[in-house]
């Protein structure tokens, strides 16, 4: 029977014995084609890849990705592209989705799920799928080898947490600051509770995103969780570059500096 996603994703975070690096790409920004080049240079120092499939109403999204996201769906992106994108990843870091709960079930449930395993996708993120709501898609995602990847945030209280960790397969996405994806990071007394509260309810590794911006703010909070995304840096990155080399250039370069200070 093949590894679960689950397994595989367990399997990563028991070898590396440090904190995980784990960016960010929207399928089809700038392009397609640029879109799985820098998954597959990021792939050369991630430990897991989230690839973004773009949403009209990506609630959960700030504007860099909310931008991202829309320019993809203008260029014709679909769901398909993207688990396309994951596919060619095979036989490097596991790649986990991030979309949303129409995404999910305008395809039909079972069948997307199915689709995303035999791309060799390992989990989903679906940031509007309340843990209390989840189980029929959580049943299909694990009966597909698919991981379905919680969410916590500083507004999830204890009980809450206490209920995401009694189902959570992979690891937990934890939300630094209250709001959408790009605000300001900042290491705190406040954000070391919440990853101790949320270590105390979670028996999965918990990984932290939302804001992290720079080498030194990854390692901070690789000190005290399991991982870090780091999502509209990346993209806000790629925007700046002059052209697609650039581009090529500022992912390698951002990518090698953040895996490093992991590793250091």
């Amino acid at each position: 029977m093949p590894e679960s996603g689950a397994d595989r994703l367990a399997t990563v975070f028991a070898d590396a014995g440090r904190p995980l690096f784990v960016p960010y790409v929207m399928g089809g920004y700038p392009t397609l084609e640029a879109s799985a080049r820098h998954a597959a240079i990021l792939a050369e120092h991630a430990d897991i890849i989230e690839l973004g499939i773009p949403f009209s109403d990506p609630l959960a999204d700030g504007p860099t990705i909310q931008a991202a996201g829309q320019l993809a769906l203008d260029q014709g992106t679909r769901p398909a592209d993207v688990l396309a994108i994951a596919e060619g990843l095979k036989g490097g870091p596991p790649v986990v989705v991030m979309t949303y709960f129409n995404t999910v079930i305008a395809h039909g449930a079972a069948e997307f799920l199915g689709q995303a395993a035999a791309a060799g996708v390992a989990g989903i993120i679906i940031p509007d799928l309340p843990v209390d709501e989840a189980g029929d898609i959580r049943d299909l995602a694990r009966a597909a080898g698919v991981a379905l990847i919680a969410l916590a945030a500083p507004t999830t209280d204890d009980a809450r947490m206490q209920a995401i960790g009694e189902q959570a397969e992979g690891f937990v996405y934890l939300v630094a600051v209250t709001g959408v994806t790009g605000g300001e990071m900042t290491m705190d007394d406040r954000l070391r509770a919440l990853v101790d509260r949320a270590r105390r309810h979670i028996p999965v590794p918990v990984v932290v995103g939302f804001g992290v911006r720079t080498p030194d703010q990854a390692r901070q909070i690789g000190d005290i969780a399991d991982g870090v995304v780091i999502a509209s840096e990346i993209i806000r990155r790629i925007g700046d570059a002059p052209d697609a080399a650039a581009a090529d250039a500022v992912v390698a370069e951002f990518g090698a500096g953040i895996a490093g200070a992991l590793r250091a």
